[in-house]
């Protein structure tokens, strides 16, 4: 089985909904890099982000090539991002990301990419949420400022 590394844009909608227990029944596999580690706790010292128990994600330590690949995709992504798609094409691993610039950039380096709308559907599919309690956390994350691509996983048809 493939890692899976998330970045702070899907930890901040489980976090503002309290239920980053969610995001890892979703991908029991997760980690993250330090600046992704760095960017949450910084957010929650700014009350960007809810206080959250972020111990059972691992961190990951980049390798020297990692580090160089993540310093070069720093030009035009945050670090956070960088970080996670210099792993994840090392290491054949999946990117957990909502921002765009960072989903294209993975995606042209053949890494494959999620999000939070990924990890709800993952959670339909394993019996773990039904759709309209899915969609519930999904308008929450909505209030809580999370630009979703749908209003409602009922539009995907799944």
């Amino acid at each position: 089985m493939s890692g899976v590394l998330a970045d702070s844009t899907i930890l901040s909608n489980f976090a503002h909904i309290q239920r980053l227990d969610l995001l890892q029944q979703a991908f029991p596999d997760i980690s993250i890099p330090g600046a992704v580690f760095q960017e949450i706790t910084n957010g929650e010292e700014a009350g960007r982000l809810p206080v959250s128990d972020w111990t059972r994600l691992n961190i990951v330590e980049l390798s020297d090539d990692e580090v160089s690949h993540s310093q070069s995709l720093n030009k035009r992504l945050g670090l956070g991002e960088s970080q996670c798609i210099a792993v994840a094409v090392s290491r054949g691993w999946i990117v957990l990301t909502d921002d765009q610039d960072a989903r294209q950039s993975a995606r042209s380096l053949n890494v494959q990419v999620s999000g939070t709308i990924g990890a709800l559907v993952n959670l339909i599919d394993q019996k773990v949420l039904d759709i309209d309690t899915a969609d519930e956390l999904l308008a929450t994350m909505i209030e809580k400022g999370y630009r979703s691509p749908v209003g409602s996983l009922s539009e995907l048809q799944i």
